[in-house]
């Protein structure tokens, strides 16, 4: 995906990057070259061994502790990462997710599992977002990048507070990216189908995630090092023309644009690549 240095210099917050899929994205971006915050909410240990990593060859990594769904911990979060490295941030990811392994459906989904679910995943967000808007990089080079789901569109039965939380993230995304017109900064969703983390195998049987691994097109489940490189390429100059869209995998798009689930393309666009959303 071009330059193997694409993204020297800048730098980035990822948030969720302890392990998981931002785990991957936080290594695979200070590859890239960009200095990383790697935020975490509870597990020191692992977000340590994420900035060791980064750190092997060169001091390119802070750790930051924040709970997202709290906006002085948001502004703090961007506080250590301007401290850490001089100057603004260029790239905000947005990768701290819950999701209810017990994916029960709406009509046994208590308040609690909801308020909890959209405290993270969509308020959380929010947060990141409005901070980034105001703080990031203004002129070029300003990425704002949310994981959401591809369960928005496969639509599966005991995910609703989940996959509603990852709906309201795509739309928001969308709106964002068109308020920041003029300021070079880009706003975009990365939608995986499954993915194999620890939040994915959670309560699943064997014979479920066999099932769901014959639904993709390579009949496997995906790995995390096959995000991180669409990550880096969105967050890139090279993806500079990509702006409000959500970017999907595991769908085929039609003649209409509509799309369509399980096709056999490995990643689709909704709608089209565009700078001018």
């Amino acid at each position: 995906m071009g330059d193997k240095r694409s993204l020297e210099g800048r730098v980035a917050i990822v948030t969720g990057a302890s392990r998981g899929i931002g785990r991957a994205i936080a290594i695979h971006l200070a590859e890239k070259g960009a200095k990383l915050v790697i935020n975490y909410a509870g597990n020191v240990d692992k977000a340590e061994e994420v900035a060791s990593i980064i750190n092997a060859e060169d001091c390119r990594a802070i750790t930051c502790r924040a709970d997202i769904s709290k906006a002085s911990e948001v502004s703090r979060l961007f506080d250590a990462a301007e401290e850490a490295f001089g100057g603004k941030v260029h790239i905000l990811v947005n990768c701290a997710g819950v999701l209810d392994s017990e994916c029960p459906p709406l009509a046994d989904t208590s308040e609690q599992a909801w308020d909890w679910t959209f405290g993270i995943n969509c308020k959380g967000v929010f947060l990141c977002c409005r901070e980034a808007a105001n703080r990031l990089v203004k002129g070029g080079g300003g990425r704002i990048l949310n994981l959401t789901s591809s369960v928005v569109l496969s639509l599966r039965p005991g995910n609703s507070a989940y996959a509603a939380s990852k709906a309201a993230v795509e739309t928001m995304t969308k709106i964002l990216a068109r308020e920041l017109r003029g300021t070079k900064i880009t706003a975009n969703c990365v939608a995986p189908g499954p993915v194999a983390t620890d939040m994915f195998f959670e309560s699943k049987s064997e014979a479920l995630v066999e099932r769901i691994a014959k639904e993709c097109p390579f009949e496997r489940i995906g790995e995390v090092d096959d995000l991180a490189p669409v990550v880096a390429f969105l967050a890139s100059d090279e993806g500079e023309w990509v702006n409000a869209q959500v970017k999907v995998e595991m769908t085929q798009l039609c003649s209409t644009g509509e799309v369509k689930e399980h096709g056999p393309m490995r990643w689709g666009l909704l709608k089209y690549f565009s700078g001018c959303p």
